[in-house]
């Protein structure tokens, strides 16, 4: 089974499938305060709204990161 590694921050769930991942930088370029492969953990998801992580999750090109809206 594929590895999957959540992230939340109460509203919305960042799904990242490392093995997906194709490391084109889509998500560190357009959230740099968010996505920081030099720190771990290294998704902070605090550091952007809920709209921002949709828009930049919906432009990954690998489908490695996903999301879920929480109930």
């Amino acid at each position: 089974m594929d590895k999957k590694i959540e992230y939340t921050n109460g509203e919305l769930t960042i799904i990242w499938q490392p093995g997906l991942c194709q490391h084109a930088g889509v998500c560190v370029k357009m959230l740099p305060k968010v996505y920081n492969p030099k720190e771990r953990p290294w998704v902070k998801i605090e550091n952007a709204t809920t709209v921002e992580l949709i828009e930049q999750i919906n432009k990954c090109p690998s489908g490695a990161l996903g999301y879920r809206m929480n109930k």
